[in-house]
């Protein structure tokens, strides 16, 4: 079955807008690597400053395959004059699961 990868981000409340316009305008090369099954960033509603970017990957070889391949070269890349903008995150942690059940919405 297929793994989940959980980016656990601590975002302080006036990065909050800068994260998610960078999400918005990033240049979506997961959606067509190979293994990607879904995206999903999720903005936290209360009593938290943690936003969590899901993706859910065919396999191990597929996620580590984009980390080290378009992952890798997106975040290389410079902002305006050739510098990094500074992250909208302050911490950071991946978490890793294997999909070992699942269910979806029963046909009427």
């Amino acid at each position: 079955m297929s793994v989940v990868k959980i980016n656990v981000l601590t975002v302080p409340a006036e990065q909050r807008e800068t994260l998610e316009k960078r999400f918005a305008s990033r240049a979506h090369t997961v959606e067509s690597s190979d293994g990607f099954e879904w995206f999903e960033l999720l903005r936290p509603v209360e009593g938290t400053d943690t936003y969590l970017v899901y993706t859910r990957w065919r396999d191990e070889a597929s996620f580590q395959a984009w980390m080290e391949g378009p992952m890798k070269a997106a975040h290389q890349g410079g902002g305006e004059g050739g510098e990094r903008p500074k992250p909208a995150a302050s911490d950071s942690t991946l978490w890793s699961f294997e999909v070992v059940q699942q269910a979806g919405p029963k046909d009427a």
